[in-house]
């Protein structure tokens, strides 16, 4: 039996339109729908558990997101021939998809929920990562999963000062601002992207014309959902109250952890007091009272949470004091380093308050590039930054799995505040390595800020040092308090937290987590004004200890030169087999890379040793020569015959010409050797190619005076 296909479709205004199908694939999952785009296309579906695990106490949500290699008629790499592990850039989208989702499921739904994208067809004029959003919201739609709050994700771009929405990378390329913005109808919700060097009011305008765009896409989800018939929310069993023991255990904890919240102390010793008060709340129930309610242990973990959160929130918003003690504009006390690692070709350590980051920089050709193949990118990457969180940077034991998606997630936002401030014309490839070594509050912008001073320390020579800050939000309703470098326990509490990047000049790169709904655009205003000023104090802390980048780079660090070859000569410098290249490399101790660029072979030439990289600069001098007829060319005499000499050219050492004895002179030479001698440094004049011996042809009797006719008859007859 066909299946009956429900469809709506979303104008984008410019002649391209967006298409959510439901009823043919995938039906036997709670939600299923296909997002077409030009030749691209999506398959979303969301499927939940009917019951939560035992003990599960918060949303076991996974969102998954793949591309398919089939999808742009293309093989995976490698030996297998199939899709393995995420990509960084799957991941990435997954990333930006849950945390929208996340926050807007009922706060007692606790059953397992997947939701899965997958990338079927590929059309390189559509960034498929801007459709995850609506795909993923359109299948809970369609499903009786409890999702109240639809939502759509869209890319916004500004051309020539015009804004688009979910622009092609080609226009993407021109674009100075390239943001994903995620969105209900009624509120902002989060917010993810680069810039160059915009205002905070751009950025403003910016989110409201990605907001106003996805209104439309909700809208057409809620009429898919009608069309296909919107399905009861399915019944679940909720988390278990109790009011008593939430009014016993509130009566009891919550004026000593207002107090503890005024105390202005570190972080461990304000978790040990904290932990001192869960104990007595405990304490007010009985051993037979734990007995008899399997839930009791739990709710008074939950209930303790709960009144600790309102106490500390209560305590910012009326009294503006905050955890350790700082006003809600103030910066911890910073202090950096540079220099710090001897052995590595940069190296920086930022820290503040009780963050710490140290970041490394290894400069290197472009064979170290880092290679992009996916089925919707293909490319390479020559700026490239990778975060690690050991889990000793808070103080914790944990198993060490890979990298997780929260390093992944966070090394992207510090690269992408980074890259744009790094010169077209660097001739390396630049990887930064941030190792966090403490962590209360905001490792990622810690990152940002070490990975400039390690970049200017590496002898990179930055556009503009770039700073990053990380920024609070606690509201009821009514009053609020902006955070400037919130702590790890502001960020669990509070209802916005936000980090912000940029030079002197303006915002490089953002990320904005917003957990609650209805927040107003004049809060976002204020809160990023706060955020720059923030942003520009740490700024003078990073130049004070490093006010520009080094003029070049280390002894031990490995200079570049780069060198352009005609395109023919390419296979001349490689050798056969390699010989000539790895020959050279081994003699001059170098890394030589050659890539062919518009008919032009590309030289790079790495080496620490100055007269390593002058040896590899003068081979290709004497590979490439090539004297013009009729020039005069300084010569060396390197072997003699009877017949001439071979003399090699000064200026292109290895390039050797017969200097037949012909040319050594006017007067006929009987004996080489009475005109030039081994090592004779003489000049000679180009005569081209000789059309009777088809070799090259050099005079140096053509450059001496010739001797008047007279005296040569004279000559013959005596």
């Amino acid at each position: 039996m066909i299946p009956k296909v429900f469809q709506e479709v979303i104008d984008l205004g410019d002649g391209r339109s967006i298409t959510i199908e439901t009823g043919k694939l995938a039906k036997q999952a709670d939600g299923s729908v296909v997002v077409r785009m030009g030749d691209s296309m999506l398959l979303a579906t969301a499927v939940s558990a009917r019951t939560a695990n035992p003990g599960i106490d918060f949303l076991p949500l996974t969102v998954d997101y793949r591309e398919k290699f089939a999808a742009a008629g293309r093989f995976p790499g490698g030996f297998f021939k199939r899709e393995a592990r995420p990509s960084d850039s799957e991941v990435l989208t997954m990333r930006l998809v849950d945390r929208v989702l996340r926050p807007l499921f009922p706060d007692d739904y606790h059953a397992e929920t997947q939701v899965m994208i997958q990338l079927m067809s590929h059309d390189e004029e559509v960034m498929p990562d801007a459709l995850a959003g609506l795909a993923a919201s359109a299948a809970l739609a369609v499903s009786d999963i409890p999702f109240y709050n639809l939502i759509s994700e869209v890319r916004v771009a500004r051309i020539d000062g015009k804004l688009v929405i979910n622009p092609s990378k080609a226009q993407l390329e021109l674009s100075d601002i390239d943001m994903m913005i995620g969105a209900s109808l009624d509120s902002v919700a989060m917010v993810e992207g680069e810039m160059k060097e915009i205002s905070e009011a751009e950025m403003v305008e910016a989110i409201k014309f990605a907001h106003e765009a996805i209104k439309v896409q909700i809208h057409a989800q809620l009429r898919l959902q009608e069309a296909f018939g919107k399905k009861e929310i399915r019944t679940y069993e909720g988390e278990v109250e109790d009011e008593e023991v939430y009014k016993k255990v509130k009566a009891a904890a919550y004026d000593k952890c207002y107090a503890i919240a005024q105390e202005a102390s570190g972080k461990s010793e304000r978790g040990e007091k904290f932990a001192a008060v869960k104990e007595e709340a405990k304490a007010l129930f009985t051993e037979e009272e734990y007995a008899e309610n399997a839930d009791l242990s739990a709710l008074v973990g939950k209930y303790f949470y709960k009144t600790n959160k309102e106490a500390v929130r209560n305590v910012i918003l009326e009294k503006g004091i905050r955890l350790d003690g700082r006003k809600t504009t103030e910066i911890r006390p910073i202090w950096c380093e540079t220099d710090y690692l001897p052995s590595v070709h940069g190296s920086s350590l930022f820290t503040r308050g009780e963050t710490q980051a140290l970041a490394t920089v290894t400069l290197g050709t472009s064979r170290e590039a880092n290679q992009i193949d996916s089925p919707s990118e293909q490319g390479e990457e020559k700026f490239y930054l990778h975060y690690n969180f050991p889990p000793f940077s808070t103080g914790e034991a944990k198993p060490l799995r890979g990298t997780s998606r929260r390093e992944v997630g966070h090394g992207n936002l510090a690269q992408r505040a980074l890259k744009n401030m790094i010169p077209a014309d660097c001739p390396y490839t630049i990887r930064i390595v941030s190792e966090v070594l403490e962590s209360n509050g905001s490792s990622s912008m810690a990152t940002v800020c070490a990975g400039t001073m390690a970049l200017m320390d590496a002898g990179v020579q930055m556009i503009k040092p770039v700073s990053g800050i990380a920024m609070g939000l606690i509201t009821d309703g009514e009053k609020f308090a902006v955070l400037s470098d919130i702590l790890g326990d502001e960020d669990h509490l509070g209802d916005m937290d936000f980090k912000v990047t940029g030079t002197a000049d303006g915002i490089t790169a953002c990320q904005m987590d917003i957990k609650i709904e209805g927040l107003r655009y004049d809060i976002m205003e204020q809160a990023l004004g706060q955020a720059r000023d923030g942003r520009l104090h740490i700024l003078g802390k990073l130049t004070e200890t490093i006010a520009t980048p080094r003029a070049d780079v280390k002894k031990h660090a490995p200079k570049i030169i780069m060198r352009t070859i005609p395109g023919n000569f390419i296979g001349a410098l490689i050798g056969p087999g390699g010989k000539v290249i790895q020959e050279l490399q081994k003699a001059t101790g170098t890394t030589i890379v050659i890539n062919e660029v518009d008919e032009q072979g590309v030289v790079e030439i790495l080496g620490t040793d100055p007269d390593g990289i002058a040896a590899v600069l003068a081979k290709i001098d004497s590979i490439i020569f090539k004297p013009t007829v009729g020039e005069s060319y300084e010569v060396k005499v390197i072997k003699m015959l009877d017949f001439g000499a071979v003399v090699e050219y000064t200026a292109a050492p290895g390039n050797e010409v017969l200097l037949h004895v012909s040319e050594l002179a006017w007067e006929r030479t009987e004996n080489v050797a009475d005109v030039v001698k081994m090592g004779d440094v003489f000049m000679v004049k180009y005569l081209g190619i000789d059309p009777k011996t088809r070799k090259e042809k050099v005079s140096k009797k053509a450059l001496l005076p010739r001797p008047p006719r007279e005296e040569k008859k004279e000559n013959k007859k005596e």
